[in-house]
């Protein structure tokens, strides 16, 4: 695996950067060896974050761990990136496309399919085309976090979401 780690509001030093080679070092046996990591460590008052990105064909595989100490968020991120990987695996792995971002022992093994993902319901609504601030109010006044919206400017499909700090996201579709 190959490490791209930057630093916001902190200096990464080398035991930083040891640290976090060390520890994702130890989800290597999920990937293949060129498989690129993208870190990123930041500061934010008291708050020690740390956000890892791991693009493998057609899926990302992204967490994002806060604690008081950036040695403990290092841990806990790679906790949580292996139990994602362990989880989804049979989701992921598809045999015939994405099986080659992943280390073949990965692949191989089985992991307990047991939290499979499973949609219960199904939910249909008309939609009127909208602005993205218009869909926002829709969203606030819904009180849910996140609105699905006909864009009347792009003459897409978008969705406005609600971020930390009472900002808003927008996220548009990009075919491949």
């Amino acid at each position: 695996m190959r490490f791209i780690i930057t630093g916001r509001n902190i200096d990464v030093t080398e035991g930083l950067k040891s640290a976090v080679e060390e520890k994702l070092g130890k989800l290597d046996r999920f990937f293949a060896p060129e498989t690129e990591v993208n870190v990123t460590l930041s500061v934010e008052k008291e708050r020690q974050k740390i956000e890892v990105t791991i693009p493998v064909k057609g899926n990302i595989i992204r967490s994002e761990q806060v604690s008081s100490d950036m040695y403990v968020s290092i841990d806990l991120v790679e906790e949580v990136i292996e139990r994602q990987l362990k989880k989804y695996k049979n989701k992921i792995v598809d045999k015939h496309q994405n099986a080659a971002a992943f280390a073949q022992e990965f692949v191989d093994k089985d992991y307990n399919d047991e939290d499979e993902v499973k949609i219960i319901r199904t939910k249909r609504f008309g939609i009127k085309p909208m602005d993205p601030e218009e869909a926002c109010v829709q969203m606030e006044l819904l009180g849910h976090n996140f609105y699905v919206f006909f864009n009347s400017e792009t003459e897409e499909v978008n969705v406005v979401y609600k971020r930390k700090g009472n900002t808003y996201g927008l996220i548009e579709p990009e075919l491949d």
